[in-house]
């Protein structure tokens, strides 16, 4: 009667055949459907997981960027190299020669460089007796750049702009007469002694690289007219009855080299094997040829 049932307490020699036979189908689905299947539940569980710490990766990566874009350009390295450019010309200047004879040199240097611009019909030979050129050079700081997707100049030059600050012992004394043509021509001098110095020069500027494709390539640097200028001066007219520290003379002084720093608000430094200074002065000229007939015809218009 016993041996009528497939199991029984007392494993037989058919009970383990089968039993073997389900542990083997067993081990087989098994391994069809944990790696070689695709379990649709399981594939959108795992999607549904990862999806947000990719996202929030890229997210995370775009306020990173977004952030370095706001911050504004680091100008230490450009200060450094800003100092030795001041400093070689400074030493040039002087014929790289150092103390009085330095000096002399640098003194005859800007009095020949003072005659060659100054208005002959109105003062007598200048004389310089001394000039000092300082020893700071100029700092810029919080550079902000401006990046447009095209570079062309129909839809405005890129540009950096920088604010710039200057404070330094720079000074020039100076002797000439100031000559009364009338009733006739030098019919009389006033003697003239002034000593200018520098207190501060402080000022955004804008510097804007060369556009490919351009005649005479050259490195622009602006200044704009809203520049803040501290000057000390001191003065004295007349020759033997003398005037101190005449206010109108040194408002008159401070106002033409303001005007002479605005009226050349834009530097052209031309960029060595691409142009030469006399193709960037020529394309200075045509420029401000092209500015007037604007504004000529614009006159005309209005």
């Amino acid at each position: 009667m016993a041996n009528g049932y497939i199991f029984s307490l007392q494993p037989t020699f058919t009970q383990g055949l089968i039993i073997g036979q389900f542990s083997i189908l067993f081990l087989l689905a098994v391994i069809l459907k944990f790696l070689f299947l695709d379990s649709a539940e399981d594939t959108s569980h795992s999607r549904t997981s990862e999806a947000p710490r990719q996202q929030k990766k890229v997210s995370s990566y775009d306020r990173k960027q977004d952030g370095l874009d706001a911050l504004p350009e680091s100008t230490e390295w450009f200060n450094l190299v800003l100092r030795q450019v001041v400093e070689s010309y400074r030493s040039r200047l002087r014929d790289d020669l150092p103390g009085l004879e330095g000096d002399e040199v640098l003194r005859r240097r800007v009095e020949d460089f003072a005659n060659q611009v100054r208005p002959t019909g109105f003062l007598d030979p200048i004389r310089v007796h001394s000039v000092d050129l300082g020893v700071s050079a100029p700092r810029l700081s919080n550079a902000r750049s401006t990046r447009p997707q095209n570079i062309d100049r129909s839809l405005g030059d890129p540009q950096t702009d920088l604010d710039l600050t200057y404070t330094d012992t720079v000074s020039i004394s100076l002797s000439t007469a100031y000559l009364f043509n009338y009733p006739m021509p030098a019919f009389a001098r006033l003697p003239v002694s002034v000593t200018i110095s520098l207190s501060l020069f402080s000022s955004s500027i804008s510097i804007i690289p060369p556009v490919p494709g351009s005649h005479a390539p050259s490195l622009t640097i602006r200044i704009p007219p809203t520049f803040t200028l501290k000057l000390t001066n001191t003065s004295l007219l007349g020759s033997r009855a003398k005037l101190a520290d005449v206010p109108k003379l040194h408002e008159l002084i401070e106002y033409q080299i303001r005007r002479q720093i605005a009226q050349r608000g834009e530097y052209k430094i031309a960029l060595p094997g691409l142009a030469s200074v006399k193709e960037v002065k020529e394309e200075i000229k045509k420029e401000k040829l092209e500015r007037e007939l604007d504004d000529v015809l614009y006159a005309a218009v209005s």
